[in-house]
């Protein structure tokens, strides 16, 4: 069935629960809000802004775009974008477009006015929903754009060159459109997150949905009775599809506007969260006060969180180790996937298997997965080669790329780019991606190993290691170093820490400096490789 039936099942089951609560705890004055299907809370003056929509109203406003888009000409396949921040909004206009046929195209809210563009036309897509974040991005391009596509401003102080959400969708129907959806129709396109070169789009039927639908809820044993928090952006496939076991399952998430460890532990706290998805640097962060006494667990009501897993990028093991000394009780898994899988979950370690931390875990749900060299045979256990993943989840295609495409689909297989090994278990390991392999001295050093060892360190808070160029050695290995804040780092001091790596496996530079990461928590390697591949080096003591 398509994804859309697991929305009218909630809504005829738990219509009158709430099922999606947005916080911002940015905002303290109570917003002013026109349309009477949402519900604002506003406990007290010092409270943050909140609001909270049952789920009824979500397949009511759903219904309403999908017939405000029908109204306007858009046909079954069209495409539709959406730009904005994550809002009480957003879902039920993804739902809307695919309940009208079209196909959504989430955008990446990082998108210069250049890449909107790029993106928009690469997709085809012939409406483009934007928030006010997004203002002065859209009016760059908003010429060019709107000569044969609608543009549709979500929010309030509506631009001249758009058109207004709230009044389009006001008098629209909300009783569900009479289109026709199947299982094998198109569903949506996703952006890859652009690490490694210029985004592409990644084009995802209705089956691959409601695959990654069914197998959040199975992986996290999600019940009726779960709350989620939702912290990273909804264009993402990690946020959405981790989002997906909620729907399944016809349960409250929460969708949280910022990520202090404040705020992410008042969300938990007040909204009674049971599961938090956190990327690298949050967890990070988190421990980091913890560690340094700005949060104190006994100032929260955190008895009835049970899960926190990660994904999205390599888990230094020293971090969750970290993390069960304050949290014994919680439940812990780590997803491995890509936007060409339909997200987090292809492979994942299990709830059950916290003691194999440092694998990404074993095939998911419904997915099969194999090692292999660079001939296309699988390799022993223990060695090293390319991670491809086959299954339901997998994506049709690149859109409008069918070379890039016939380079990672082969024979029904998605080839990963990632380099793994199997241990003796039947665990898998990320070794590294395979475009980041740093080759010295005709050595293969795999940087996530340097990664996770340098992450041990007390004083380290991120790191990054990166090859560089070397006359002699062809590569070497160098480790960007972010220090925790308030302390102080050596040379000598990580110099010493790495005795304990073969020689052959030690950094050769070390570089104290912020380590950049993406909206969903990857390492930005080449922008690392841009700055430093070079550029002369100071190797000398620095502050966090």
């Amino acid at each position: 069935m398509p994804i859309t039936d697991l929305l009218e099942r909630n809504s005829k089951l738990y219509g009158s629960e709430v099922c999606l609560v947005e916080i911002n705890p940015a905002v303290q004055e109570k917003p002013r809000v026109t349309w009477k299907e949402y519900e604002l809370i506003q406990p007290s003056s010092a409270a943050p802004y909140r609001r909270e929509i049952t789920w009824s109203v979500f397949d009511e406003k759903a219904n309403r775009v999908a017939n405000m888009l029908l109204s306007r000409g858009i046909k079954k396949g069209q495409k539709v974008a959406i730009l904005l921040m994550n809002c009480l909004e957003w879902l039920p206009i993804y739902f809307g477009i695919l309940k009208s046929g079209a196909v959504a195209v989430p955008l990446n809210f990082r998108y210069t006015a250049d890449e909107i563009k790029y993106c928009v036309e690469l997709a085809d897509a012939d409406i483009l929903f934007f928030g006010p974040e997004f203002i002065g991005r859209v009016e760059d391009i908003a010429e060019e754009l709107g000569a044969r596509r609608m543009l549709i401003f979500v929010g309030e102080g509506r631009p001249s060159f758009a058109e207004n959400y709230h009044d389009l969708t006001a008098n629209c129907s909300s009783s569900a459109p009479k289109v026709l959806v199947e299982d094998t129709d198109d569903a949506a396109i996703y952006y890859s997150s652009g690490t490694t070169g210029f985004p592409k789009a990644i084009l995802l039927d209705h089956t691959a949905l409601l695959q990654s639908a069914r197998m959040e809820a199975k992986h996290h044993e999600t019940t009726h009775d779960d709350v989620f928090l939702c912290i990273p952006p909804l264009y993402h496939t990690g946020a959405k599809m981790h989002w997906f076991g909620s729907l399944f399952t016809g349960s409250r998430a929460v969708l949280l506007k910022g990520n202090s460890p404040q705020a992410i532990f008042d969300a938990v706290s007040q909204e009674k969260c049971t599961i938090v998805w956190l990327l690298v640097p949050w967890a990070q962060d988190i421990l980091a006060a913890l560690d340094r006494g700005d949060l104190k667990i006994e100032d929260y009501t955190l008895s009835q969180w049970r899960l926190m897993h990660i994904g999205a990028q390599p888990v230094p093991p020293s971090l969750i180790r970290h993390w069960l000394q304050y949290f014994p009780n919680h439940k812990y898994d780590t997803n491995y996937g890509l936007s060409e899988s339909t997200g987090p979950g292809c492979v994942h370690l299990g709830m059950e298997n916290v003691h194999k931390v440092g694998a990404i875990g074993v095939p998911g749900f419904g997915w099969k997965c194999k090692i292999i060299d660079e001939q296309g045979a699988e390799v022993k256990q223990g060695e090293v080669g390319e991670l491809c993943v086959s299954g339901p989840g997998v994506m049709r295609c690149y859109y409008h790329d069918p070379k890039a495409t016939d380079e990672v689909l082969r024979d029904g297989w998605l080839h990963t780019g990632d380099m793994a090994k199997l241990d003796e278990d039947g665990f898998i390991f990320l070794v590294d991606r395979k475009k980041d392999v740093i080759i010295s001295g005709g050595e293969n050093l795999y940087p996530v190993q340097i990664e996770d060892f340098l992450a041990a360190h007390p004083k380290v808070h991120d790191v990054a290691v990166i090859g560089l160029p070397d006359a002699r050695l062809g590569e070497i290995a160098a480790a960007i170093i972010q220090v925790k804040e308030g302390m102080t780092c050596t040379q000598e001091e990580i110099d010493e820490f790495c005795l304990d790596l073969p020689r052959y496996k030690r950094p050769r530079k070390i570089i104290f400096a912020p380590v950049p990461r993406n909206p969903t928590g990857k390492i930005e390697k080449p922008k690392l490789r841009e700055q430093y591949c070079g550029v002369r080096l100071v190797e000398a003591q620095n502050k966090g």
